[in-house]
This record gives C-alpha cells, structure tokens and sequence, in this order.
C-alpha cells in the first residue's frame, strides 16, 4: 500500500495536468477535481456502508437529503 496521503496523490495528479497543458491556460479546475473525486467518494462510501444512505451521510458529514441528491445526480441510483 501506498505511504502517500490522498492529498499528496491530488496536488501529484494537478502538478501532472498542469505540466500536460504545455503552458496552455487550465478551464474550471475546481470543478473537474471536485466531478472526478466526488463519483468514486461516493461509489467506495455507499458501498462499505452496504447501501444505507443514512449511515453514508453520516460518515460522509453531510444530510441524508444532500447524499440522495448526490447519488441521483452520478446516476448512482434512479
């Protein structure tokens, strides 16, 4: 396993799209991290919390409401 954190892989992966872009200026970075990080956050969450949405909302932090929205949003459930 990885002794990295998961900000260390973050600020790696941006340092590596940045280089990508060969100067070219970057377009909505906040959101093309937050898209790419959120889907799987919540894939792994639900998962390990074997599906409850109230369970997952709390461990994520957040209300049961907004997690629903979340996963409706993803197409993570219909």
């Amino acid at each position: 396993m990885s002794k990295k954190n998961i900000q260390e892989c973050i600020k790696d992966n941006l340092e590596g799209y940045f280089q990508d872009l060969r100067g070219a200026e970057p377009h909505a970075v906040y959101d093309m991290v937050v898209n790419a990080v959120e889907r799987p956050m919540l894939e792994v969450v639900m998962l390990r919390a074997e599906g409850n949405q109230s369970k997952a909302a709390d461990w994520l932090g957040i209300n049961r409401n907004t997690l629903r929205r979340k996963l409706l949003e993803h197409k993570l459930i219909k």
